[in-house]
Parts: structure tokens; sequence; C-alpha cells
């Protein structure tokens, strides 16, 4: 009796989980950051980094230059914002779900922006999108990068988004790629810069300890890249497997209590 009614709870934590509505926490939403309304933060305190959920995003600033590089985090809601000056605010004008908060990344001279997990784990995902200042870059050009798809629109420009794992000991484990913009495109009708949240799987990346990320662009001169190198990322979900993992040993606890 006790194996069959541990039988009917398994087969209960198996629905829950796989239906959605078993739960675990994020393993980021910026949403345990504080910020003022309509502010960011960029490493001015010269902390290094900050952590938000069980995973370190790291910050490089330059006092000198007042300039930075690696992750920020801000809640500015201005999708109009254009230039320099907007790179802090998504395209979206909300954090994913409609949230306050969302990080900023910057892909700059020093490291690549990192993500560094408390413990190794498989990430499920996370979304993506672009800030103001790279999408109306690519969408209209400025006095340093081209508007996409040229004059004509056929211009095969793209920009890219590199997610790579790697391991405790530093190992690649694998590499992810999402295109912010592509304009390849024969029909230039599928032509797109994203403007809203999308979601990157990132179970191919196996078991990580971090997660490093870079741009690559069409429009690269020999001084490096002409389209603004940030993108702006928002809720870091954890593998399902770990709900899975979670039921069981609930039930093994209640096994051992019978």
């Amino acid at each position: 009796m006790a194996s069959r009614r541990v039988m009917r709870v398994f087969c209960v934590v198996l629905f829950f989980v796989f239906s959605g509505v078993v739960r675990a926490e994020n393993i980021a939403d910026f949403e345990d950051l504080t910020l003022t309304t309509q502010s960011y933060w960029n490493g001015s305190d010269s902390s290094g980094g900050f952590t938000s959920g069980s995973a370190r995003f790291g910050n490089s600033y330059d006092t000198t230059y007042g300039s930075w590089d690696g992750f920020a985090y801000s809640n500015l809601s201005d999708t109009t914002a254009n230039g320099w000056t907007s790179q802090y605010n998504a395209i979206t004008g909300a954090g994913q779900g409609d949230s306050a908060n969302y990080a900023v990344s910057y892909a700059g001279w020093l490291t690549p922006p990192t993500m560094t997990l408390d413990s190794p784990g498989i990430v499920d995902g996370l979304y993506v999108t672009n800030n103001n200042y790279a999408y109306y870059s690519m969408l209209n050009g400025d006095m340093f990068a081209k508007k996409f798809g040229g004059s004509t629109g056929s211009d095969a420009d793209w920009f890219l988004l590199t997610m790579t794992g790697k391991d405790a000991a530093g190992a690649i484990t694998g590499t992810v790629d999402f295109y912010l913009a592509d304009y390849r495109f024969v029909n230039n009708g599928l032509d797109y810069i994203v403007n809203d949240w999308r979601y990157v799987n990132l179970t191919t990346l196996g078991t990580v300890k971090s997660v490093e990320f870079g741009l690559t662009s069409s429009d690269t001169a020999p001084w490096g890249m002409n389209t603004p190198g940030y993108f702006v990322m928002d809720t870091v979900v954890p593998e399902p497997a770990s709900l899975l993992l979670l039921g069981l040993g609930t039930l093994v606890l209640k096994r051992k209590r019978q």
C-alpha cells in the first residue's frame, strides 16, 4: 500500500512538473536589486559586479573616464530615446513579463560579460532583447554605424549574440548563437531587428559554472565592431529537471516517515 501511495504521489509530481504548475526560483530575475524609479546602476561604486538570485554578473568601471563594460542593471522605460545616452534603456520599455528591472550588457575591451553561477548547474535559458542605442543605430544608422540593409534594404547585415558555457575548470562546454538582428533573407520583408523579449534555450551548454556573452556584427571596421556592442537580458531560468529532483526528494522524505 505504501509503495502504491508513493507511486500515486510520484505521478502527481510529474504532472505538475511538466505542466509548469510547480516552479523553482529563477536563477536570476534582477527584481531583488534595488533601484529608484527611472534609474540604473553601472558599477560606479567600483564593486566589480552584482549578484541576483544565484548568479554573479561581472562589471568593470573606469573611474578616470566614467566608462564601464560587463553588466549593468536598469529600470528605464523610455523606448524613444536614442544615441549613446540611451545605452541603459531596453527597447521593450520594461523587463521580461513587464517586470521593472533588467540587466544591460556592454561587450567592451576588457573581459567578456560573464554570468557566474553559485555552483555548477544546467541553465534552461534566458530572455534577451536589444537596448535603444543598438536598436536605433541598426534601424537608422548613425555617425559611426550603417543603417542595416543599406540604402536599398538588401545588404545582408546581422548582429549576433554568442553565449559560451564553461565548466568549473574553465573548459568550454558549448556555444549558442542568437541573432539580435538579421537582414540576410532573400525576402527583405523577413528582415528584423529584435524589439521584444525573446527566449533563448541554453540546455545544450550542459552543466556550466559560467556563461560568457559575445557580440559580433556584419558592420565591422579594422578597429572593431561599428554596431553598438550592447544587449539586454532578463529572467535566467533553471533546467526543469531540477524541479523533478525537488519532487523526488519530497517523495523520499514522505516514504521514510511512513
